[in-house]
């Protein structure tokens, strides 16, 4: 099937909407972007003129209005809509609202039955478990029974005790919840009734069901991810390898990322680190190639300090580290690799074209997530103005920004203070750090809030982590 006279409407903002406006231009795709009243000094904005011209931009009210962006879809000529990530980008209710509709669409990502299987996370658990895919020790459904959720709790206690664990810990979940709502942990079975009923009753008032969920809680442990990329038959799902995302904020969100998720050529772990990784890649096939995924996704994996990988969940889109996956690999020797190219192309029907075989993998890839945050005072967003935004231009740095470099630029309120990602490349682990040190050292990143105050941003707080990333 050929992609051309696809027309794409790039239904997000900022540094993802700048790479996939990039990604149509290297596909010959026209574009529509769009953008708000306050994005409209973002960097997005320039290079949609530059690739699309001054009618590729359409203004709408927010990103999260899903009839607004049907209608310029409309008023495009739109034929497929790609989501980013974040916003609509695993709404599986939008997904099937784009390809039903009078005037039908392609959604850019996979198709919404399996964005709905795959986002119910008690689903995931189930398919995962079926298959002898290890996951989260505790219950693989909504509890509703006291009796049987204590036999679980005892269960997951008496399984923390084996491992070694000397403070074991059980969470009890509403399994109605999300976000971080009605979930509580406790350390004893002389404390869950207590807990367990406390966290039903709050599922009931809040979310009008009472299903409860028991899990164990991994408190020590790595972040590891394996990339996917299949087709739209859902039968030829290959990977682009591991990496581990175990650097973040103390609210849990990514700060760096690292291409292969361990180092074992280099370092020494109390584990079989390629074979863990080996494994949790073909745990990871074997549930794409079960539900028949067809797009690009992520699946994540915690991984505790004796080697032992747990499935958390699957993400149904483009994540924001993909780039420092596509770093390191080659295709039939091709170091061209770009995902979000790859899920525009297989996401209008194009085949997949390679194996498993024609994929390989050479050094090692670090990705800086760089925010205006004051990391010393509980990583709080910092509000002003960009004034400088520059850094030396070396092959083994890309940098991702929608931050203009030609003026100043205000930090819209309404959204995360993320300025911009920068993919740093070594032949080994050793060398990418000392690159990307020598990259953080010469960034130059300035800029005054309201009352002349100098920036803040995260910099220092990446540096100081660079040093001992993949160690375990």
């Amino acid at each position: 099937m050929s992609i051309d006279g696809h027309k794409i409407l790039i239904a997000n903002r900022g540094e993802i909407a700048v790479r996939i406006m990039e990604a149509c231009s290297d596909l010959g795709l026209p574009f529509a972007a769009l953008y708000t009243e306050e994005d409209s000094q973002s960097g997005h904005m320039d290079v949609a003129r530059r690739l699309g011209g001054e009618k590729s931009l359409y203004r709408i009210h927010n990103y999260l209005d899903a009839g607004d962006i049907l209608s310029v879809a409309d008023e495009a000529g739109a034929t497929a809509i790609h989501p980013g990530y974040g916003f609509f980008s695993e709404n599986y209710r939008f997904a099937r609202r784009v390809v039903q509709r009078d005037r039908p669409m392609t959604f850019i990502g996979p198709s919404w039955e399996v964005i709905r299987d795959l986002g119910d996370k008690i689903n995931t658990k189930r398919i995962a478990r079926a298959l002898g895919v290890p996951t989260v020790p505790g219950s693989d459904r909504a509890i509703y029974d006291e009796l049987e959720a204590e036999a679980i709790a005892e269960s997951l206690f008496e399984f923390q005790s084996k491992m070694g664990i000397k403070r074991p810990v059980v969470l009890v979940k509403a399994s109605a919840g999300g976000g971080g709502m009605g979930i509580d942990e406790c350390e004893d079975m002389a404390r869950f009734r207590q807990t367990y009923r406390r966290i039903r009753n709050y599922s009931l008032r809040t979310f009008n069901d009472e299903g409860v969920l028991i899990e164990q809680r991994v408190f020590n442990f790595n972040h590891l991810e394996v990339q996917i990329v299949s087709d739209r038959s859902g039968t030829n799902p290959v990977h682009f390898g591991t990496r581990n995302c175990s650097v973040q904020s103390p609210g849990l969100q990514k700060r760096i990322e690292v291409a292969p998720g361990f180092w074992p050529q280099g370092l020494s772990y109390t584990f079989d680190a390629r074979k863990l990784m080996d494994d949790i890649t073909r745990y990871s096939l074997s549930i794409a190639k079960e539900i028949k995924y067809d797009n690009v996704g992520t699946w994540e994996w915690i991984v505790t300090p004796n080697g032992e990988p747990f499935l958390m969940e699957v993400n149904t889109r483009i994540q924001v580290e993909n780039g420092v996956s596509a770093c390191i690999s080659s295709v039939r020797g091709d170091r061209d690799v770009n995902l979000i190219r790859e899920q525009i192309r297989i996401g209008l029907g194009d085949p997949l074209g390679y194996t498993q075989d024609d994929v390989s993998f050479d050094g090692v890839g670090i990705e800086y997530r760089l925010i205006a945050e004051d990391t010393e005072s509980g990583f709080a967003p910092w509000v002003g103005k960009i004034e400088e935004l520059k850094w030396p231009a070396n092959d083994w740095v890309t940098m991702h920004t929608h931050v203009p470099t030609d003026r100043t630029y205000q930090i819209p309120t309404e959204y995360d203070p993320n300025l911009a990602l920068a993919i740093i490349w070594g032949k080994d682990l050793e060398e990418a750090k000392a690159r990307g040190l020598k990259f953080l050292n010469e960034l130059r990143l300035n800029g005054s809030d309201s009352a002349g105050g100098a920036m803040k941003s995260n910099i220092p707080f990446l540096i100081a982590k660079t040093a001992n990333l993949l160690e375990f």
